[in-house]
């Protein structure tokens, strides 16, 4: 029988350290064979776009990345999965969000890690907004099409 895994989920303004993350997940738990963390940054739009902006609703936006995690860690028996999610005025180039899925094998952490993913972008309370390089606040971004298809792939 496989242990009660808790997911770690913070959102926070502050930046994070993966390697340090993915330290603390690893440490205590010999059986983990596989590790996938991903890292997402913010890009510069072809150099337009000097930052986002992220708002979250406080409380709603850990209480849903916490079903998504656990989700994940039901449907894919992970081992630990850590979700770390950034919320203020981000430069381009800065760390937006970490994901790290551990498991026995490799395929369930890639699944793992694709899954919370794919939920985060569409289903966890998180607004950006663009600001340019010419310093002007454009408007909110606008939720992607694409990002539905590729949570759908899950159901």
């Amino acid at each position: 029988m496989q242990k009660a895994v808790q997911p770690t989920i913070r959102v926070q303004a502050g930046d994070f350290d993966a390697t340090e993350e993915t330290r603390r997940l690893t440490r205590s738990d010999k059986s983990i064979g596989a590790v996938v963390a991903f890292t997402g940054l913010c890009r510069d739009d072809g150099g337009a776009l000097a930052a986002l902006e992220l708002e979250h609703y406080p409380g709603m936006a850990e209480a849903e990345i916490t079903r998504i995690a656990k989700l994940a860690i039901e449907r894919f028996g992970l081992l630990g999965l850590t979700a770390i999610h950034r919320h203020g005025k981000i430069a381009a180039g800065e760390n937006i969000v970490l994901v790290i899925a551990a498991s026995s094998h490799r395929q369930a952490a890639f699944d793992g890690a694709n899954f919370v993913m794919d939920y985060l972008k569409t289903s966890a309370p998180f607004w950006k907004k663009e600001h340019g390089k010419d310093g002007a606040a454009r408007d909110w971004v606008s939720a992607k099409t694409t990002d539905d298809a590729a949570k759908d792939r899950w159901r």
